[in-house]
């Protein structure tokens, strides 16, 4: 560990650490991978489709290589079938977060989940159990009405503000599915539920990953086709063969539903990798929309090029 750094962690008891962001495809885990090795860190996955072992390739998890050159936790602990909260996940990785620390170590956080970095640094609203009913409920109406569908039934169950703040689908959907189980606006619960940040700004680094449209989507459609391989296409026939709920989570990742039709003969090969590229690429812009608004503080770096790990610096 560099002096500087030695310092820093003096001031702080120790508890500091690097979380970085960005949209799915940008070199988030290479970035991680590098500062883990130059820092004596430990990565912890902050993406929620990391966390399912039956989504190696289709959630792009770090491969076995990379897992056994620094320590990786989170990857692959839960079952396709379990679905994962937010305030789930805090619980998780408050208490990897302390046993990083109790052993001298720096945490590295990486993923794209933005709600996971809100949470960690701002604080968690812990809402209650949501019965699968409910769920499915809001999911199917996103999935037939979209985000207009969403925002008049939010205004119809009495949670008006939500319709009027919320434009994500996947956000409006959780504020309808949290007032249909509760009948209680989201926004109620969460002034009522607020808990504190488990890291202080002062404890992070706190990166966002920006780089160009043209060079993302190149990368995109290079793992486009990767999930595409005998690999890929083995991964969710397997997944499928479960019988899950098509609402929960894991079943709702990038790559399930469009390998799936392509196993049944439904598309062709080229057919499936454009869909795949088509639903990524959108993904990956409502990523950016909500880091560029949620995380407008952070530092950013342009992976496209070479990142210099000396300018990735403590914010006093």
């Amino acid at each position: 560990m560099n002096e500087s750094l030695a310092g820093d962690q003096e001031r702080t008891n120790g508890k500091r650490a690097i979380l970085i962001a960005g949209p799915t495809a940008s070199g988030k885990s290479a970035l991680a991978l590098k500062l883990a090795k130059d820092r004596n860190g430990v990565i912890l996955n902050a993406d929620s489709m990391q966390l399912y072992e039956d989504l190696r390739l289709v959630s792009a998890r770090p491969s076995l290589e990379d897992e056994a050159a620094v320590p990786h936790r989170l990857y692959g602990v839960l079952p396709a079938s379990k679905a994962c909260s937010t305030g789930e996940w805090l619980r998780m990785i408050s208490d990897e977060l302390d046993t990083v620390w109790s052993h001298g170590n720096l945490p590295v956080l990486v993923g794209g989940t933005g709600l996971y970095f809100k949470g960690l640094t701002e604080g968690f609203a812990e809402l209650p159990e949501i019965s699968i009913d409910h769920r499915r409920e809001a999911r199917e109406l996103a999935d037939r009405e979209g985000v207009e569908g969403l925002k008049a039934a939010l205004v119809k169950q009495g949670d008006a503000q939500a319709a009027a703040s919320l434009n994500d689908p996947q956000r409006l959907a959780r504020a309808l599915e949290v007032v249909i189980s509760t009948g209680k606006p989201l926004s109620l619960w969460q002034s009522e539920q607020q808990s504190a940040p488990l890291l202080r700004g002062d404890q992070c680094i706190r990166i966002v990953l920006a780089p160009p449209r043209p060079w993302l989507h190149e990368r995109i459609a290079q793992r486009s086709r990767l999930m595409l391989s005998v690999a890929g296409q083995e991964e969710v026939r397997l997944l499928l063969e479960q019988g899950l709920s098509p609402s929960i989570p894991a079943m709702r990742a990038i790559g399930v539903a469009e390998i799936g039709a392509y196993l049944l003969g439904e598309t062709d090969l080229e057919e499936t990798i454009h869909r795949l590229t088509v639903a990524t690429r959108q993904y990956a812009k409502r990523q950016e929309t909500w880091f560029r608004n949620q995380m407008a503080d952070w530092q950013r770096f342009d992976p496209s090029a070479e990142i210099d790990l000396s300018a990735i610096h403590w914010l006093t």
